[in-house]
């Protein structure tokens, strides 16, 4: 019998917090204030028990044996493929690709999609404010193609010049590759009209996902991106996981992308068949326990409703937002009245690492640097930021300690 966690409807944020055995630690002598969640998310225990329950109860490999420990893996393997197909409402459970991470989502795109149809000439669209993970596999294939990587601007609020786009988007435009979401300022891109801009040229979409996924609601028929990317470990599930939803039609017509076991169908020394989707993409024994529990994941997420989390995830920031504004020589980065739960600063003539340090010396989590996004900083003129970033466990008054303690470091160091 396959592991279940049931997760039951849970309010309160008490009743909430008690979920992650990680909060219970001090940090140099101080409780936990963990902000650092657009990094990765703490897991609650469900997700804990559902990787020991699969070690203990029933590890065998799938896909491959008769035995019942491999049926019972391989049933709740494939049950998560059908529970982030309901999650991203893809047409067909086909549609959903298991990989490493967003980052190998892209990677496998750039490297199949992207070595069959850029050529000589064709143009590539990313923006300024992408993680290095959609931008580096893009300049690796437009050098090996000889397209060319075009790139949306930003305006001082962070924000895409949805005019600027208008005017990049030509017949040479063969895919437009956004984040939904800025890992390093919070801000939702509208990739909806990006998307239907970009179909109207005729471009594919790629739309990176990792930050936006276990904050807003993904419809992917809705959006009709042709390809989305996601991360277990930024939705409160294991690291080393992640999700490529792509198009049928598409996925079936590019090449494979990694070769060995489970992504064919014949092998001999003259010729190799290839397996259907998904198993096209998925080569090797694959991260069972991590895909098993990413399933305990969505659902404790679902448990609790992400309406609520939204809620009072936006409680937060417009606390936090709140709070750094009236702090003289604090100057939020990314000032846009669509974001998520994220806030992104710097403190004049200090240094963010500086800055953190002394967050950290009060238990207080925050990350600071360039968050893989350097070509940003740079439009900013600014060596990287402070960054909070808010998830469904933190509360007002751990709010209240970063920000105090944040006036004391800047006191320190001034």
């Amino acid at each position: 019998m396959m592991y279940t966690q049931p997760i039951a409807p849970i309010t309160g944020i008490e009743t909430i917090r008690s979920y992650f055995p990680v909060l219970n630690r001090k940090v140099k002598g101080k409780d936990l204030v963990y902000f650092d969640n657009a990094a990765t998310t703490q897991k609650p225990k469900p997700v804990i028990d559902a990787l020991v329950a699969y070690y203990s109860t029933f590890n065998a490999n799938i896909h491959r044996g008769i035995h019942s420990l491999a049926e019972e893996a391989t049933a709740a393997f494939e049950s998560t493929r059908d529970k982030v197909k309901d999650m991203l409402n893809a047409r067909e459970r086909e549609e959903i690709i298991f990989t490493r991470g967003a980052t190998e989502g892209i990677n496998l795109v750039a490297q199949t999609w992207g070595r069959q149809n850029l050529q000589q000439g064709d143009e590539v669209i990313i923006s300024t404010m992408e993680h290095h993970s959609n931008i580096v596999p893009w300049q690796l294939v437009c050098e090996e193609k000889g397209a060319v990587l075009k790139v949306i601007p930003i305006d001082d609020n962070g924000e895409l010049i949805m005019e600027e786009f208008d005017k990049l988007l030509s017949d040479k435009t063969k895919l437009v590759s956004v984040v939904h979401v800025s890992n390093a300022l919070g801000i939702v891109n509208p990739v909806k009209e990006i998307i239907a801009k970009a179909h109207a040229s005729g471009a594919k979409v790629l739309i990176d996902g990792a930050q936006s996924t276990v904050h807003l609601d993904i419809d992917v028929q809705d959006l009709d991106c042709d390809f989305f990317v996601l991360s277990a470990h930024k939705f409160y599930g294991p690291t080393g996981f992640g999700i490529l939803y792509g198009k049928r039609d598409i996925l079936e017509a590019m090449p494979v992308y990694h070769g060995g076991g489970e992504m064919i169908k014949e092998v001999s020394f003259e010729k190799t068949t290839y397996n259907d989707l998904p198993y096209k993409y998925e080569a090797g024994t694959p991260n069972i326990a991590d895909a098993i529990a990413f399933r305990t994941a969505i659902e404790f997420v679902e448990g609790i409703g992400k309406d609520a989390v939204r809620i009072h995830e936006t409680a937060l920031l417009k606390h936090a937002t709140e709070l750094l504004k009236d702090m003289p020589g604090v100057r939020i980065i990314g000032n846009s009245k669509n974001k998520i739960s994220l806030v992104s600063f710097v403190v004049d003539k200090l240094h963010p690492q500086d800055i953190g340090i002394l967050l950290d010396n009060a238990g207080i989590a925050v990350r600071t640097g360039h968050h893989c996004t350097q070509p940003l900083m740079d439009r900013f003129k600014i060596p990287g930021t402070v960054r909070a970033s808010f998830a469904m466990y933190n509360t007002i008054e751990e709010v209240d300690k970063m920000a105090e303690a944040l006036r004391k470091a800047i006191k320190i160091l001034s």
